[in-house]
């Protein structure tokens, strides 16, 4: 087996060990602190905040390591010793914490989330990114496997939820454990072998100087303004959704397991879609795969705050698995064509993740105090309107570039 073929693997496992991991701790986050630890919509907001402003602090130095690092992995053997400390932090510190001490308890859980998932995903993926234009194969063929990952644990979670949700905690821990000997195993090309998309003419050492000039460029800030205005957005949609979800059940644990299956349903077809948006991506181009990510994600909060009943919100979930292969895939070519692809994990952790947390941070909190005295519909009608608008603008403002093919 080439090691072209051995770090395609590889790497595809580590990202379904990581979502499963993600998975098991998050994807019923927001039912655990509803009905476990007993938070309201405003407080579960202040939570989400945390971890949002948290975040703030750890992307940009990750994203500047991580270029600095290039094909090294120092970094992801870090981040994947704190991915097994993920169960024993939830069940011995985090959770007592939110009980006895709210504030110190979302503080410390904001911190420890944005060095494990909030930044760690972003300097997980971005390493894929070099890896695979460094040797040959799709980033989003192997980013396909952490759809895969998550919605395998999803499928279970809610189950295991009614049992007892430190199961989920134990699960995580356990599923880090094979990631990290994955990272372990791993054997990407020198730098010096890798293939560059930069000229020649143009190389020199990667410095601050050199990054902070990403602060001049009207290229980056327009592509700010897209993340800022529609996919932070999506996150704070995302958020309390669960929570929502459930409650249109008579029966909460039913609820709660059909959430499981659903969600689980949502990125299995994600995954599928993962495979087939380099293609679309590749025809209609980055500019192009931005907006139409857009507008599937418009329609889908605004179809959320329309809908009446379990179906109609059930397809509007669904729809997501269109949405996020196709911004995923495309952010990452938006950058490589756009700008110094030696700053390619600055840009999609600074750019994309730091940008999309920065307005999170902020918006959570309003979120969540929309959702208990508006109500989940209303608040969702607005939020959609907001990435319509964003959207447009962005039609305008982003670079417009040809298709691969």
């Amino acid at each position: 087996m080439s090691k072209s073929i051995k770090n395609y693997w590889l790497l595809s496992g580590a990202f379904f060990t990581f979502f499963l991991c993600w998975s098991f701790s998050f994807s019923l986050f927001p039912i655990w602190l509803n009905q476990y630890i007993g938070l309201s919509g405003e407080l579960t907001g202040t939570i989400f905040s945390c971890n949002a402003i948290a975040g703030l602090f750890v992307m940009p130095c990750y994203g500047y390591l991580q270029d600095k690092l290039g094909l090294r992995k120092h970094l992801l053997l870090f981040i994947g010793v704190m991915l097994i400390a993920v169960g024993p932090f939830f069940i011995f510190v985090y959770s007592p914490l939110l009980l006895s001490h709210f504030y110190l308890g979302a503080l410390l859980g904001g911190v420890f989330f944005a060095v494990v998932f909030g930044a760690g995903i972003g300097a997980l993926e971005s390493y894929v990114e070099k890896v695979a234009r460094s040797q040959y194969f799709e980033f989003g063929r192997a980013r396909m496997w952490g759809s895969l990952g998550w919605a395998s644990a999803t499928f279970f979670a809610g189950y295991l939820f009614n049992k007892g949700p430190d199961i989920n905690f134990w699960l995580a821990s356990l599923s880090a454990c094979v990631f990290m000997l994955l990272i372990f195993l791993l054997e990407p090309l020198n730098e010096e072998n890798s293939i560059s998309t930069v000229p020649c003419s143009s190389q020199r050492k990667l410095d601050l100087k050199l990054v902070s000039g990403l602060l001049l460029m009207r290229k980056f800030w327009a592509f700010v303004i897209f993340v800022m205005g529609v996919t932070c957005i999506y996150s704070v949609y995302d958020q309390q959704f669960a929570v929502y979800y459930s409650s249109m059940f008579s029966d909460q644990q039913k609820g709660n397991a059909m959430y499981g299956y659903l969600n689980s349903m949502q990125v299995f077809l994600e995954a599928g879609c993962m495979f087939f948006a380099p293609f679309l991506v590749n025809k209609i181009g980055a500019k192009n795969g931005l907006i139409l990510s857009g507008f599937i994600m418009a329609l889908r909060i605004i179809g959320s705050g329309l809908a009446d009943d379990i179906v109609m919100l059930s397809i509007m979930k669904l729809l997501h698995a269109v949405e996020l292969p196709i911004m995923l895939v495309a952010v990452f070519k938006y950058i490589t064509n756009t700008f110094d692809t030696r700053l390619s994990a600055t840009l999609y952790i600074v750019g994309f993740q730091f940008s999309s947390q920065i307005t999170a941070s902020g918006l959570s909190i309003y979120a969540g105090i929309m959702y208990d005295k508006l109500g989940f519909s209303t608040s969702y009608l607005i939020l959609g309107g907001i990435v319509f608008i964003f959207t447009l603008i962005s039609f305008i403002l982003l670079s417009s570039d040809k298709p691969s093919i």
